[in-house]
């Protein structure tokens, strides 16, 4: 069977190799990790036993952030290591483990290349974030009887239906994974019904409450405001938008300026991908509006530069063009829109938006968050609209109504406190596994 698989797998490099290459240049991607990526992996500390969690990219890293803390703290007998696959996951992986943690490239998935990276890794176990399941990596830890554990399982709508159309496929590599331990219910059944067996599944709630830290202020938030000379005005804050999205935002925007209430309302953009940020700035001046881009306030010394364009003009929209602030923005909103759910892409984290106490609002295509948005809207937590001219009111209202919002808020702070605990969960999982 491998064979086959390292053949398919050719044949999509080959035609996705252009893309690939249009990537390195145009947006500066995949230019490093290679070596890494053909399994030429060294550890740190090769005489330890080890555990390799594999985390995908910005989303399940950040989601592994109490499970890495908690392995350490229950097994400090075994070095923990962590792959990424994204580029944009490996510096979040950096950032917030690098130095603790070895962080590396996933390998791909043909049969040489894993092999090799297994021999060099020799772990004791494995864990996949969410549902990076591959063919060969599955097929050589079993034969080298490493375990195989999905935690923080899901599997979206969308996936589940692929993996059914593929089912004979889907059950040979998902009877080989040792333990799912899935978010909700409906995740755990779809992932028995696509081949894992049934006493294999377990339902351990998901990491991502774990990691909304409820609190009433962020480090470094003071420092932004003033950077962004937020005195007495109210922020609405965009996180995490996506393409197409920017423009429907900035056309709100627009028009609740329009509106004297609202005069003192600023506006911030903080996209999802790094790559979109010259994107995103050329959509913000194309519209007419007057642009402040974060990183020039940050890392450039053009303070009397930013000085007067923020006279000239008291509500320049808000570029947040920095890796690792999305946090403090948020912090300091007074009404948040979660992007990438206002047009299809699956949405992104409303939870961390909702454990700071603020109104969070999001559109109508937060799939791969569905479990949260179940939650949040079931106990009035949050507001999903459907389109633009929903969330125009719904912001309007937020903003007209401060009361509204704050129970909003109150609500959806209550929603992460009462799904919390799926890392203790976790760990007890485990702990039972790594004993038999």
């Amino acid at each position: 069977m491998k064979f086959v698989v390292d053949l398919l797998y050719l044949l999509a490099g080959a035609i996705l190799s252009p893309m690939v290459l249009y990537r390195v240049i145009r947006h500066n991607r995949y230019r490093t990790g290679w070596a890494q990526r053909f399994g030429k992996i060294t550890r740190r500390n090769p005489r330890k036993k080890c555990i390799w969690l594999h985390a995908v990219s910005v989303g399940e890293v950040n989601a592994a952030k109490t499970i890495v803390k908690e392995l350490g703290n229950k097994f400090p007998d075994f070095e923990i290591i962590l792959s990424t696959t994204t580029d944009t996951g490996f510096a979040q992986a950096n950032a917030l483990f690098g130095k603790n943690l070895q962080v590396f490239y996933f390998p791909f998935d043909i049969s040489w290349m894993m092999r090799r990276a297994f021999e060099n890794i020799r772990p004791t176990m494995c864990l996949l974030m969410e549902l990076e399941v591959w063919p060969n990596f599955v097929q050589i830890a079993r034969s080298l009887n490493v375990p195989v554990i999905v935690i923080n399982g899901r599997i979206s709508e969308r996936s589940f239906a692929r993996y059914k159309r593929i089912r004979p496929i889907a059950k040979a590599v998902f009877g080989r994974v040792s333990l799912v331990l899935a978010q909700t219910n409906e995740y755990a059944q779809r992932f028995r019904e696509i081949g894992c067996p049934e006493e294999k599944v377990i339902v351990t709630g998901s990491l991502k409450y774990d990691t909304a830290q409820v609190a009433d202020k962020v480090e470094g938030a003071d420092i932004l405001a003033a950077q962004l000379k937020l005195c007495n005005q109210r922020l609405w804050v965009a996180g995490a938008t996506g393409n197409d999205e920017e423009k429907l935002l900035l056309e709100v925007y627009r028009d609740l300026k329009e509106q004297k209430q609202f005069s003192d309302l600023r506006f911030a953009i903080i996209p999802r991908k790094p790559e979109r940020f010259d994107e995103v700035a050329q959509l913000i001046e194309d519209s007419r509006l007057p642009l402040i881009r974060y990183s020039h306030i940050k890392f450039v010394n053009r303070e009397s530069a930013i000085e007067r364009r923020v006279t000239s003009d008291e509500s320049p929209v808000i570029l947040g063009d920095t890796m690792g602030d999305l946090r403090k923005f948020y912090s300091l909103a007074t009404v948040i829109f979660v992007g990438r759910s206002l047009v299809p892409m699956g949405g992104s984290d409303m939870m961390e938006a909702a454990a700071l106490g603020k109104c969070t609002i999001f559109g109508p295509h937060a799939f791969n968050f569905k479990q949260a948005v179940d939650a949040l809207l079931a106990d009035n937590g949050a507001i999903m609209v459907n389109n633009k001219d929903e969330l125009l009111a719904a912001v309007r209202k937020c903003l007209d109504e401060p009361e509204y919002a704050d129970k909003i808020a109150r609500n959806g702070r209550e929603v992460i406190r009462k799904n919390q605990g799926a890392t203790a969960r976790t760990i007890e999982a485990l702990a039972r596994l790594l004993k038999t």
